[in-house]
């Protein structure tokens, strides 16, 4: 079947609309309802996804789906070094996600976040033990019944980590568009090694970042937090006639 044959099945002011709201509403959820997310859902997501760019067609996204037993295991296996400090600390990231001297704006909008989340779950600025145990749920996916790994070849270089970008906020858009949630998640990262032994991934292949999929649990305060965005004028230039301008 031709992918592009296919006809929509709204209004092209419906489909605008639809579209925006898929996106405008994605957020990371940091609590989830038990509800059973179907098998045939999760495959209709990744089913849509796989469209998304990618330089030369590499396609370099591989997808890891934990539920039931084998994420309880995983969560179990991470959380058993994550409260342990010396073995945590021996724990190494498969490449550095965030940067490594924080500046301004980055580090205002990363400690906003951070503090605006443990404001609303009651967590105070010195209380180190509660902040571990919150970004423990990490590791239990935030209760979500999916738990997603998405990993690619270590011979593929940063050009297809941003085709993985791509990819990741398809399966979001896709998820949101059935009324699903998820949560994007560098956390796991860290704990790679022992992801890759107990999901048995291949030596040969690198964590992107795992992810939460599942139904929001909307009556969880920490799920009233919105994150600000910058409006276009403040990222945006527009170059015509050799001089730039602003929206």
């Amino acid at each position: 079947m031709n992918r592009l044959s296919l006809p929509p099945s709204l209004s092209a002011e419906e489909l605008s609309r639809t579209v925006d709201w898929a996106i405008a509403t994605r957020r990371s959820i940091r609590a989830f309802l038990p509800t059973p997310v179907p098998r045939e859902e999760i495959e209709a997501i990744l089913d849509i996804a796989r469209f998304s760019a990618s330089g030369v067609n590499m396609q370099p996204w591989r997808v890891h789906v934990v539920t039931g037993e084998a994420k309880d295991r995983l969560s179990d296996a991470i959380a058993a070094i994550d409260n342990d400090p010396v073995l945590s600390s021996r724990m190494e990231e498969p490449y550095e996600y965030y940067p490594r001297e924080w500046v301004t704006p980055y580090l205002d909008r990363r400690q906003k976040v951070g503090w605006d989340l443990y404001g609303l779950l009651g967590i105070a600025k010195h209380d180190k033990q509660r902040m571990h145990e919150q970004h423990g749920r990490n590791y239990r996916f935030f209760d979500a019944p999916v738990g997603l790994m998405f990993t690619m070849d270590q011979v593929l270089q940063e050009g297809s980590l941003l085709d993985y970008g791509m990819f990741l906020q398809s399966v979001m858009v896709a998820a949101r568009g059935r009324g699903l949630h998820t949560c994007p998640q560098a956390a796991f990262l860290k704990y790679h090694q022992v992801i890759a032994e107990e999901l048995a991934i291949p030596s040969d292949q690198m964590l992107v970042c795992g992810m939460s999929l599942g139904y929001a649990d909307e009556t969880s305060i920490e799920n009233t937090l919105v994150t600000e965005r910058e409006p276009v004028s403040t990222f945006t230039m527009f170059h015509h006639n050799n001089k730039e301008t602003t929206p």
